[in-house]
């Protein structure tokens, strides 16, 4: 076994599920024990970080932009693995200052993500990073605010997608995960 099945064996291994939550007749993929677990948390920054230095190591990558809410908790770190930028996609009214905001639909109610517009430079290389790729709504939304300021993404990072509701359909650019269900 491979050290990067290793470490996948044990990120998948750490996640929770709960059923009927946050609605009834919803399983939710739990990550935070992941985070919790500091060895743990470092092997997914690393296999994060191997891969994106494997696929990009010629292009380079200017930064990181975290989806509202897991991926603010581990897009920070792996930009400073990368030593690139950080930026937040929040829902709004969370940022300060002027902010790009977009609308959409998630599940049955909709939701507005915001950036600040001057976080990205214009032509910069993004990365998107979020926990769990459902239905693709929510980085589907988060792509389009970077693509609105300019910047190119070059790829959808996810620990893990639900494969069988097809997210990845509505995104602009590849996807990587380490773990598929």
């Amino acid at each position: 076994m491979s050290v990067s099945e290793s470490y996948t064996k044990e990120i998948k291994g750490a996640f929770r599920q709960f059923t009927d939550f946050p609605i009834k007749g919803e399983q939710f993929e739990d990550f935070l024990p992941i985070i919790g677990n500091p060895m743990l948390f470092k092997k997914l920054i690393d296999t994060f970080k191997a891969h994106l230095e494997e696929k990009f190591g010629k292009e380079k990558i200017d930064f990181i932009a975290g989806i509202e809410a897991r991926g603010l908790l581990f897009g920070p770190s792996l930009a400073l693995a990368l030593g690139v930028g950080f930026v937040p996609i929040r829902r709004a009214g969370k940022l300060p200052g002027e902010c790009a905001a977009i609308t959409f639909t998630k599940l049955d109610h909709e939701e507005v993500f915001e950036m600040q517009v001057e976080a990205i430079p214009f032509d910069s290389n993004v990365i998107v990073v979020d926990d769990v790729l459902a239905t693709g709504g929510s980085a589907s939304a988060a792509g389009d605010l970077i693509e609105r300021v300019g910047a190119h993404i070059l790829e959808y990072d996810f620990v893990l997608v639900l494969d069988s509701l097809h997210g990845e359909e509505k995104l602009t650019a590849p996807i990587f995960s380490i773990l598929h269900s």
